[in-house]
């Protein structure tokens, strides 16, 4: 995979919900589990939804995913649509390995969701380096070093506003190489050029989360990914 500067990424920047954009984008998801591996304590469909959901008696003591076995991906665009509870925590892992002796545990990039207005957009190291660039932060990640903002993409309450409450939000993410786009309602959140060769991912596999914490529900839709190799 050809690693990219932040500046050459500019070309990717297109109209994320145009028609045209949807050419090449194929469903991983149709309305039933099938290729789709997780706890059925938390997750389950129902009118081609995917649902996760801790409930009182099930609450997790530790992060839990269900996981896309369709293959493990490289360059890729992905589009989906959620809708996340008040009170939810959930996330879009990618580029993830699975963690050894902990089953339906990922380790991994990912574009955060949660419904109290804190995370969503930003992208999150699952059991990594953990935050990586916050919700309107363009960063570089260098070998043992902090994250380097190089450039504000929008103010980080701001740009909240973008994300809606109670409804359907769309989110568009782009992994070209190195570099790494959150876009949530054809707004771009986040962005990461990871410039560190032993810790960075350039492929693995895909899933979505239920977190830790209160009573939550998470629902997916319309999941469709673009492979750019």
């Amino acid at each position: 995979m050809k690693v990219l500067s932040i500046s050459t990424f500019a070309l990717f920047l297109l109209p994320v919900w145009s028609l045209a954009a949807e050419e090449g984008f194929e469903s991983i998801f149709d309305g039933t589990l099938k290729n789709w591996d997780g706890d059925p304590v938390y997750w389950k469909t129902e009118n081609n939804t995917l649902i996760g959901e801790v409930r009182p008696e099930t609450l997790l003591k530790r992060n839990t995913f269900i996981i896309w076995r369709g293959g493990e991906l490289g360059d890729f665009e992905l589009k989906l649509e959620y809708r996340v509870s008040a009170q939810g925590n959930s996330g879009i892992n990618y580029r993830s390995v699975e963690v050894p002796d902990m089953k339906w545990a990922l380790k991994g990039y990912q574009d955060d969701i949660d419904g109290n207005d804190q995370w969503s957009g930003q992208n999150y190291e699952e059991r990594g380096r953990t935050f990586l660039a916050y919700r309107g932060q363009s960063v570089v990640m260098k070998p043992a070093a902090k994250p380097e903002i190089v450039k504000i993409l929008g103010d980080r309450a701001e740009l909240q506003k973008k994300v809606l409450k109670d409804d359907w939000n769309h989110v568009h993410i782009i992994a070209k190489g190195n570099l790494i786009q959150h876009f949530t309602n054809g707004v771009l959140m986040s962005e990461v050029c990871d410039e560190d060769p032993e810790k960075r991912m350039m492929t693995g596999l895909l899933g979505v989360q239920v977190h830790v914490g209160p009573p939550m529900k998470i629902e997916y839709r319309n999941i469709r990914v673009k492979r750019l190799e």
